[in-house]
Parts: structure tokens; C-alpha cells; sequence
């Protein structure tokens, strides 16, 4: 249920004075499209070889030459007698008026309109053929179903030939003469049941023919019905309120529309320009399309065809074609359902894209098409912006369509679609990620950004997206791993109930950081994600498969998670440990050396192997992107006040509790407070907080020296007394 109305449209600029002078040379150059049948053939032969497919075709003796079928036919057209002057009603006109000047926002929309009533029209001379018996039968000379277009700069005429059903006068009246009476919308009606014409039939509202009047000065249509006996005629109007109906002879079955294009429109008699206008909106049209002799139309319209008919070269050319791209596709999706609304797409991932080379955002990928006509290129509304990565075509005759058919409407049954689809293409991707796994890991290494910026903005379908992410964790062997959630949780103890995750700089950084120690002492699995953005996109799914996801830095396992057994060969090396009065002192002693910097300090069990660390802190990912979207500023930032826990066991500690309390001399008290402050600096580093690395510089400076302290200097070097001696 396309949009297009009456049996044909154009263009044209009539100029009549010059008319007799072009006849001749229009002549000459369409010779070539007359038809030389010489011999009879019986009606099934001739049916079987105008409208069958091409293994058909190779069974039809006399082969029709492809140049006899290439350019409009010669003017060939002769008035005969007085013709019948009519006006549009008041009303009528008002609509014309509105139809040129206010339905279409692109002028180019016109030469899709006329070729899809010229598609109408052939399809309905196929179907009559088929079901009306020998008024409709094809005779010897009639040309094979094709449209024609030629363009002339230099006449400036814009023209369109078909060699369809043809219009008598009364219909000529009635579907022309009467704006918004759409005949292919009335033939679907009378053939609705039971036919397969009725499925490819585009025309809708009855307008389409009058967005040529938005070019054209004048128009001309030459048509003559299909049907044996009938007569040709001539409609002719400037869309000035007027038109003429005169009787016609010398032509062809099938309908020709002559567009004389305004002076400034003469853009649309350029042949690249209308070869550019075809290929983006008509290149599917079921019929073949000819433009000044050349055939325009060579991509099939694959999305239509069974699948296991499709071979890999089409579906790599197709790729190329809709895609405008140059590599082959790495995943592709065939996908066709009736129910709850018919749909018919054929849909690729690409081996890369540009945004990965931080290049411009990409436009979405999908096109609409309603009965292979393009409805809109690169379609907002089809899938949420997170899938612009997907490219292809997306076609169904369910859709709403505006009166100009250059969108689709808002409406339930948009979104319906939208859904219908998004939801396909997830389950595509799962199945594909199932299907083979290395090449899965390898799409997610280049378009995982994008779903992971579906957990962020599609709320509805974040659990299902969740299930294509992939990440390294602990249990990996090696960087080139990597785990889903559903694999993580399919791991857990029974007696696990989060799912804890680590954002770190790298695997080995993750590794080695003090946050993983508690979790490593236990057994427990932690994922490792290294995208600055990943602690965002966990922050928004919070939770999957009623598991909370919870990051390493915020949290400690509990006490009943993971296993029991302690690490004997840490116990050894740490047997020392500060005791509870001990803890406190040293606790109020930092409070008090790092009141500027910390909220809180306190004695932790959490620890192992690092003798500090930052908790309950928001994450450096979190803090960069809201300093860099100007949330908070710089003042603000370096003026955050963390909280600090300490490792009673650790030696560092025990040893920085003597200089600090027990020895406390300005000396001692001196490097303590060096020993303090770079503990607490090591801990923003460990947390990736440390804003400048530069700041502790002299503070490490002078611990090096104080170490260095009581190391002797070398031998052979002289004390100044001694060199002046």
C-alpha cells in the first residue's frame, strides 16, 4: 500500500511552436524502440514472453532485442478532430494548487510518483491478460512490459512511456480529471480477493500525478487502452485550471506522459541528475527502467526473494549496493513475516565503521520501502539510534504513510515496527554470537560501543542487549578471552549472589590491583572492563538476571560468598598485626595529618597484600565524564574528600604506626608524614584518581633520599677538606 495515484504521471513543458520541429528529431532518436515482430505467436507463447521470468524466457523463440525496448517510442501521435475543453471545479483547483505547492517538500519526488504509476500500470495489463481472456490478449506487435524515460536539456522535455494498460477516455477523465481518485487504489479493491496483482500494486491516494506540475509548465498524456479495439487520446493541461481531451492516433498500447519543464527546473531534464533520482528511490521497481537507452534498474530487489534462492555474490553486491560500501558484510540477516505486520528485510553488519577512527557519528543504515519503493533513506524512526551500525532494507505494505509518501506517519504501528525489528536484530546478533563464537568476539571488539550505548538509552530492551556484552575477567586465561554475563553467572557458587565487576586501565592492571584482592582471596570471578564508559553502562543496567551488578570498588564480598580457606603463604609473610588500640591511634594520627584529603579513616580486614586503599568513592570514569561535560568543576573536583582504610597487617603500616606514635621526634614525624601522604596518593593512583602525577614528584624525591640516608657514599670520591688539602 504504496502511494501513487492515478495510472500514470509527468512533466512537461509545452511549447507548442516548437513541437513540429522536435517531431523529427525525436523521431530519429527513438526508431530504435520500434518493434520488428515478424512472426505470429500463439497468445500463451507471447503471454509467457512478456511477463514470465527469465528461465521462462529462454524457452520463447524470436527473442525480443534488448535495443528495441530501450528508448521511448518516436512522436508518432496526430490529433484528430476537435477536442473537449473541461475545467476543474473551484474546489478542484484549490487542491491542485495545494497538491504542487505544498504536499512535497522535494521536487525530485515526482519522477519516483511517475514511475511507480507506470509500475501500476503495467501490472495491471499483466493481470488482465491473465483474467480477461482475448479482448486483453497480447498481440504480435506489441512491445515487452518496460518504462521508458528520455531527457532533453535542450528541449527541456522531461518523457515517460509505458507500455501498461493504458487509459480510455472516461479514464483518462476520471483518474486524471479528478484529483485524489486513485484507480490503482480502486483496482486493488476489485481484485482483492485472491490475486497476486493486488500485492504489487503501489498507488494509494490519487496525487502522485500532479507532483510533475511542480517542473512542468505543461503536461501531455498520450494514452491508449491495452484492450483490443480501443482508441488513443490526448490529455492536456498547463494545471491552470483547465484541460483538454482530444482523440489521438498513431499510438502505442501503454500511456506516455510529455513534460515540458520550466526554464528554471532544467535540472531535471539532465540525465545524471534523473539517473541519480531513479537509483535512490526506484532502482527495485519490479519492471525494467530504461533512461535514454540505457537500462538504470540492474540491482534486483533481493529482500523479495526466498531466502536459499540468494547467493553469496548477490548478497555481497546487494551489501555494496545499499550500503555504498566496499568491503563484504560480516553478519546478514534475512528476515521476512506476515504477522503481526508484514515485513520483508534483508539487513548486514559491516566489517567496520567510521566512528571507530573517531570520525563523524554515522547515519543510520536502514532504509523503508513499501513494495520496493523507497519511502525514506536512512530512517530515524525504524531502529533506535544505538543500531545506525545495521545496514539495509527494511520493506512492508503495513506501514502509515503521509499524503506525499516521503515518510512515514507517527503512529502505534510505526512504533509496532520499529519494535518488530529492534527486537530481530538482537536476537540475530545472539544467535550469531552462539553461532561462532571468535567471530562474535571479533564484532564486539568493533561495534560494542554502540550496544553498549543501548544499555544506556533503551530501557526496554537493556536486558536483552546485556546479553551480547562481552568482557575479560579473572577466570580468562589470557587478554583474548572474554566472558558474557549469562557464562559468569552459569560460574558463581551457590552462595554468590552479585555480579562484581572491576573497571581497570588493562587485565594486568586489574590483576594487581588491591580492589581484587579480597575477591581473589575468595575465589571470585571478577570481571575486568576497560572501556571508560563501562562503569556507565553498568551503572544503567544495575541489575541482570536478578543479580546485582556491583563494582570491586565499592563493595566487599560478604562474608558468605565465594570460599572459606585461607591464603596460608600470605598468613605467614603478615603474622604481625597491629593491635585494636594500636589501629585507633594510628587511624586518629592520619585523621588528623590528611584532614584535608580524607573523610574518614579506618582499620580494614579487607586487605591482603596492599597496605591502603580508596573506598565508597565515586568511580575516576564517572568523575571525567562529569568534568568533561562541565557537571562539576575543577574547583569542586580537587576538593573531594575520600575515605581511606587501612591493612593493620601490612608491614608499611606496622612500621609507619613506629615512626608516627611510638618515635615521635621531629625527625620521625617528619618522614611520617612523607610515608602518609604518599600512601594515601598510591591509593588515588590505584583508584585512577590521582589527577596529576607531578604533585608527588618531590614528596618521592625526598623519601628516596631519606632511604638512601645512611647508604655510604663511594670510596673513591674526596671530602672538599680533603681536595683543598
Amino acid at each position: 500500500k504504496a502511494t501513487v495515484s492515478v495510472l500514470y504521471c509527468c512533466s512537461y513543458q509545452s511549447f507548442i511552436t516548437m513541437m513540429r520541429s522536435m517531431i523529427s528529431r525525436i523521431a530519429l532518436r527513438g526508431a530504435r524502440g520500434t518493434s520488428e515482430f515478424v512472426r505470429p505467436m500463439r497468445q500463451e507463447r507471447m503471454f509467457q514472453k512478456r511477463w514470465c521470468s527469465k528461465a521462462a524466457e529462454d524457452d520463447v523463440v524470436d527473442e525480443v532485442k534488448e535495443s528495441e525496448i530501450k528508448t521511448a517510442a518516436p512522436a508518432t501521435e496526430k490529433l484528430v478532430g476537435e477536442g473537449e475543453n473541461f475545467e476543474f471545479q473551484a474546489e478542484t483547483q484549490q487542491l491542485l494548487d495545494i497538491v504542487i505547492r505544498s504536499v512535497y517538500t522535494d521536487k525530485e519526488i515526482f519522477v519516483r510518483e511517475l514511475i511507480s504509476n507506470a509500475s501500476d500500470a503495467l501490472e495491471k495489463r499483466r493481470h488482465n491478460e491473465i483474467t480477461r481472456g482475448d479482448s486483453w490478449a497480447p498481440e504480435e506487435n506489441d512491445q515487452p512490459p518496460s518504462i521508458r524515460i528520455d531527457v532533453n536539456s535542450d528541449t527541456r522535455q522531461f518523457i515517460i512511456q509505458d507500455t501498461g494498460v493504458g487509459m480510455t477516455k472516461d479514464e483518462l477523465t476520471k483518474h486524471i480529471g479528478n484529483i485524489c481518485f486513485s484507480g490503482s487504489k480502486n483496482f486493488v479493491k476489485e481484485i482483492q480477493e485472491g490475486s497476486s496483482a493486488a500485492d504489487s500494486i503501489i498507488g494509494q491516494f490519487g496525487v502522485g500525478f500532479y507532483s510533475a506540475f511542480m517542473i512542468s509548465k505543461s503536461i501531455k498524456v498520450y494514452s491508449r487502452s491495452a484492450e483490443k479495439g480501443s482508441t488513443g487520446w490526448c490529455w492536456e493541461s498547463e494545471g491552470a485550471g483547465k484541460y483538454s481531451i482530444h482523440e489521438c492516433e498513431g499510438l502505442e498500447k501503454g500511456t506516455k506522459i510529455v513534460c515540458e519543464v520550466k526554464e528554471t527546473e532544467v535540472a531535471f531534464c539532465a540525465q545524471t541528475v534523473i539517473e541519480r533520482i531513479i537509483k535512490k528511490y526506484s532502482n527495485f521497481v519490479a519492471y525494467e527502467i530504461y533512461l535514454n537507452g540505457s537500462r538504470i534498474n540492474t540491482v534486483e530487489a533481493l529482500w523479495m526473494k526466498p531466502r536459499d534462492e540468494i547467493s553469496e555474490e548477490e548478497h555481497t553486491e546487494f551489501y555494496k549496493f545499499i550500503a555504498n560500501a566496499y568491503d563484504n558484510p560480516r553478519f546478514k540477516l534475512h528476515y521476512s513475516v506476515d504477522c503481526p505486520l508484514n515485513i520483508n528485510a534483508l539487513m548486514y553488519v559491516p566489517n567496520s565503521h567510521t566512528e571507530r577512527m573517531n570520525l563523524q557519528r554515522m547515519e543510520p543504515g536502514l532504509s523503508l520501502y513499501c513494495r520496493k519503493v523507497l519511502i525514506q533513506a536512512k530512517c530515524r524512526s525504524l531502529v533506535p539510534d544505538y543500531l545506525r551500525f545495521v545496514k539495509g532494507v527494511v520493506d512492508s505494505e503495513d506501514i502509515p504513510l503521509n499524503l506525499s509518501r516521503e515518510s512515514a506517519q507517527d503512529s502505534a504501528l510505526l512504533r509496532k515496527l520499529s519494535s518488530v525489528i529492534t527486537k530481530k536484530i538482537l536476537k540475530w546478533l545472539h544467535d550469531e554470537s552462539v553461532r561462532d563464537t571468535e567471530q562474535y568476539i571479533q564484532f564486539f571488539e568493533y561495534f560494542g560501543q554502540f550496544l553498549k550505548e543501548g544499555v544506556c538509552t533503551d530501557a526496554i530492551n537493556k536486558t536483552d542487549l546485556a546479553k551480547l556484552l562481552r568482557y575479560n575477567s579473572s577466570a580468562c586465561s589470557d587478554n583474548r578471552q572474554s566472558v558474557s554475563l549469562d557464562e559468569y553467572i552459569a560460574r558463581m557458587p551457590e552462595n554468590q549472589s552479585n555480579i562484581y565487576y572491576l573497571q581497570t586501565p588493562s587485565r594486568e592492571t586489574g590483576l594487581a590491583s588491591p580492589y581484587y584482592e579480597a575477591f581473589k582471596a575468595k575465589g571470585i570471578e571478577v570481571i575486568f572492563m576497560t572501556h571508560p564508559a563501562d562503569h556507565i553502562v553498568m551503572t544503567h543496567l544495575d541489575m541482570y538476571k536478578k543479580h546485582k551488578i556491583v563494582s570491586c570498588e565499592s563493595s566487599d564480598p560478604s562474608e558468605n560468598e565465594g570460599k572459606n580457606n585461607e591464603n596460608e603463604e600470605l598468613e605467614n609473610l603478615m603474622k604481625s598485626e597491629l593491635t585494636k588500640e594500636q589501629g585507633e591511634q594510628l587511624v586518629d594520627y592520619l585523621q588528623r595529618t590528611l584532614s584535608a584529603r580524607v573523610q574518614s579513616v579506618k582499620v580494614s580486614s579487607r586487605l591482603t597484600s596492599s597496605p591502603v586503599l580508596i573506598t565508597d568513592h565515586e568511580q575516576a570514569s564517572m568523575q571525567k565524564f562529569m568534568k568533561t561535560h562541565g557537571i562539576v568543576g575543577q574547583e569542586n573536583a580537587e576538593a573531594v574528600r575520600y575515605h581511606l582504610q587501612v591493612n593493620p597487617k601490612h608491614e608499611i603500616i606496622r612500621k609507619l604506626y613506629t615512626l608516627a606514635v611510638t618515635n615521635a621526634d621531629d625527625k620521625s614525624s617528619g618522614l611520617a608524614k612523607m610515608v602518609s601522604e604518599q600512601l594515601f596518593d598510591n591509593a588515588l593512583i590505584s583508584a585512577n584518581l590521582l589527577e596529576d602525577p607531578r604533585s608527588i614528584l618531590t614528596r618521592i624525591t625526598g623519601l628516596i633520599g631519606e632511604a638512601l640516608a645512611t647508604t655510604p657514599e663511594p670510596v673513591s670520591l674526596k671530602s672538599a677538606d680533603e681536595k683543598k688539602e
